[in-house]
């Protein structure tokens, strides 16, 4: 069996723009620590990070030219082979760099692009994943590093077997990008045709949406009793995920787990990806996962809701469409806690849980059960005692609150989702013909 290969060795830049005082910011400690775990999340051997603090931004190297110089000198020391950046480099300033440090560059996007290949396991995932990455690379026409092809496979950002070889020019690319786009419309109608089908079954979708890390994959978990790749590890899930769950009023639902969102997402996965995400766009319900206990919360959540936006999910949050869901409680302070406690007051679809200690997920699903309960209606109905099929279908799709039977009638109090009413008095009306 052959020696594992050593990791490669990558040093962090975050690269600050100074703001004015009175502009609220994210916490550089938390970016730098964010940057740190997408590097990790492929694997590679962190040998120091660091912030750059700018005045403003170079158009040649994003960084001053004095930075370029003093890290030159760094980065020979240390045998670094890779220079994560985290922000967008244009490509002039991403080749500018490679060739005055003899590394590879490598910006936010081209990071995260990298870890979505690694992390999509489904035909559909890989082919969204690498639509995105060719719209990326199209104007970054530059050969993979051969000396990083002992690393995994990948789209070459790190480098992976054969790509080296490969050098692909814009006609090439422009190629498979509409070849990947046909096929990926295939996928969009056959999700369409799947999604008719759960009309006519049909069980309430429920979605978990959240920034990455936020433990949206722990809570599926825990409430489905599924077993999904849940680690403390920026982007765990990528493929959905789908499971039907009871609700304490017997109603089941389809609980769907999606990727996790990240700020700077970039454009061309968000479009990628529309296909996949298009399951929260049709979704009864969205449960919003927050990550409670972390310092730049408030941020993550403005991130998601950007996300949400371009999906045209602007309007839901005002007609309890949303319910946020504060997860990782047992991990804030006693006085951190009371704080979010009294926030809660004021957020009517807001709860705190921790999906770790099962702390509030009775009352997660009962404020799913009555956010759906909005949408169905509650009306007395009587069936002739024959009618096995109709009262099991009832049973099926609804919730029965009371039954009485008689001799030949059976007298109940139903609750139904209102799209379903139709369906149920047409069957009614079967009956009696």
């Amino acid at each position: 069996m052959p020696p594992k290969p050593a990791p490669i060795k990558a040093f962090i830049l975050c690269p600050v723009i100074k703001q004015p005082l009175s502009f609220k910011t994210r916490s550089r400690e938390a970016q730098l620590e964010e940057a740190e775990g997408l590097a990790l999340a492929i694997e590679l051997e962190i040998a120091g990070k660091q912030i750059v603090n700018l005045e403003k931004i170079s158009p040649a190297t994003y960084i001053g030219s004095g930075a370029v110089e003093e890290f030159q000198g760094l980065f020979k020391s240390l045998d670094i082979e890779i220079v994560i950046f985290d922000c967008s480099l244009s490509p002039v300033q991403q080749r500018n760099l490679e060739r005055k440090w003899n590394v590879k560059i490598i910006d936010r996007t081209g990071l995260i692009l990298e870890i979505f290949a690694d992390r999509a396991r489904t035909a559909e995932g890989r082919l969204q994943v690498e639509l995105a990455t060719l719209q990326y690379r199209r104007g970054r026409l530059v050969r993979a590093w051969s000396h990083l092809e002992r690393q995994r496979g990948g789209f070459g950002f790190t480098g992976g077997p054969g790509e080296s070889q490969i050098e692909l020019d814009r006609r090439m690319i422009d190629e498979r990008i509409t070849k990947i786009k046909k096929e990926l419309e295939q996928t969009v109608r056959t999700r369409r045709l799947q999604r008719s089908a759960r009309e006519r079954i049909p069980y309430p979708v429920v979605a978990l949406v959240g920034y990455t890390d936020a433990g949206k994959s722990t809570l599926f978990n825990v409430l489905t009793k599924a077993d999904v790749f849940a680690k403390d590890l920026l982007f765990a899930t990528l493929d959905p995920t789908m499971r039907t769950i009871k609700l304490p009023s017997g109603q089941e639902v389809i609980l769907s787990d999606t990727v996790g969102f990240i700020s700077d997402l970039p454009t061309t996965l968000i479009a990628a990806f529309r296909a996949t995400l298009e399951e929260v766009i049709s979704a009864d319900l969205i449960l919003h996962v927050r990550d409670i206990n972390h310092e730049d919360s408030e941020f993550q959540r403005q991130d998601v809701e950007s996300v949400l936006f371009e999906l045209g999910l602007e309007q839901t949050k005002h007609d309890g469409h949303i319910v946020e869901v504060w997860n990782k409680i047992d991990l804030l302070t006693d006085e951190d806690r009371s704080i979010a406690e009294n926030k809660l007051q004021l957020h009517t679809d807001s709860l705190a849980i921790s999906a770790i200690t099962g702390e509030g997920l009775d009352k997660l699903k009962k404020i799913i059960d009555d956010k759906l309960a909005e949408d169905r209606k509650t009306f007395d109905v009587t069936l002739p005692s024959h009618a096995g099929e109709l009262l099991a279908w009832c049973y099926r799709y609804g919730a029965v609150h009371h039954r009485e039977d008689n001799n030949s009638e059976i007298h109940l109090n139903l609750r139904l989702p209102k799209h379903l009413l139709p369906k149920f008095w047409e069957r009614y009306r079967q009956l009696n013909r």
